[in-house]
């Protein structure tokens, strides 16, 4: 059954409502409770990701029920109480995931835009602000995304340190905006010199007219990052993986968020996201104790 707009609102808050319950409820066979990381706002996550859950109902002729979180941790801890049964996750929050909550990623994103599945992590700057560098950020006020996102904080902070740079010495002030978006808006209306941002945020940013192009300059590019993924809770029954893999590998030429439109959603697994893990390391970050 397709969702009308005022289906789509009960149905978040349903699941907002579910994932904040004091204890976790066995998911009826035919629903399927799905968590989406807040790279964007919740609403602007909700009307981004519609058509394809729409598609995902439709294929798998299961109550779709989707939920965003406060936080990258939020959807990280509903797995793991198992108030979720999969969700989209950051490449970092996917392998916090994968420690912590018994998460395994089964599915990425190819969009039409790029034909990859992969993308970067940027610094940026406002142009008129003679910051055009790395160089002249020091002393001066940053802002990440998340700690737990993987282009909005994992990948410029193990780029700066490879640099030499400690980002808690090197800025005057570093915050945690929450999203990717909130960090454009805080460089472009000056409440920040610099910010991190995922590549492919930004160029949707500029396609949706939120920032000119001609006002923002890129100082910092990382090395390509492995695509967000759809993961599954491990202790998911069989039957329910196979309906949904082979739900998402039909779902195609429709918009995906910040992604663009897609092209398919590829299988993935675990391995692909060593990278990230070997970044963490870098970083000496101890993922067995982060929640």
């Amino acid at each position: 059954m397709k969702m009308t707009r005022k289906t789509w609102i009960n149905v978040v808050s349903a699941a907002v409502f579910a994932a904040s319950a004091s204890a976790a409820l066995p998911a009826a066979a035919a629903e399927l409770r799905v968590g989406l990381i807040p790279s964007e706002d919740a609403q602007a996550m909700i009307r981004a990701s519609q058509q394809v859950m729409d598609q995902l109902a439709e294929k798998t002729g299961m109550t779709v029920r989707p939920f965003v979180a406060n936080d990258y941790n939020g959807v990280i801890e509903a797995l793991r109480s198992k108030k979720l049964d999969i969700a989209y996750l950051g490449p970092f929050s996917y392998v916090l995931a994968s420690q912590v909550a018994d998460a395994e990623a089964f599915a990425v994103a190819v969009t039409k835009k790029t034909g990859t599945s992969a993308y970067h992590s940027q610094v940026i700057t406002r142009a008129d602000s003679g910051l055009d560098s790395m160089a002249k950020l020091q002393g001066r006020t940053f802002a990440f995304v998340d700690p737990s996102s993987t282009s909005g904080h994992l990948f410029p902070k193990a780029g700066l340190l490879n640099e030499g740079l400690d980002p808690d010495k090197y800025f005057s002030r570093v915050i945690f905006s929450g999203s990717h978006d909130a960090n454009i808006m805080a460089v472009a209306n000056g409440k920040v010199d610099g910010a991190a941002v995922a590549d492919r945020i930004l160029e949707s940013a500029f396609a949706k007219g939120v920032v000119k192009r001609e006002d923002i300059q890129v100082v910092w590019r990382s090395q390509p990052i492995p695509e967000s993924p759809m993961a599954w809770r491990k202790s998911l029954d069989e039957d329910t993986k196979k309906k949904v893999a082979a739900a998402m590998a039909g779902i195609k030429d429709l918009p995906w968020g910040d992604q663009g439109v897609l092209d398919a959603f590829a299988p993935t697994d675990d391995k692909a996201y060593d990278v990230v893990r070997q970044t963490a390391k870098a970083l000496d970050l101890d993922l067995g104790r982060m929640k």
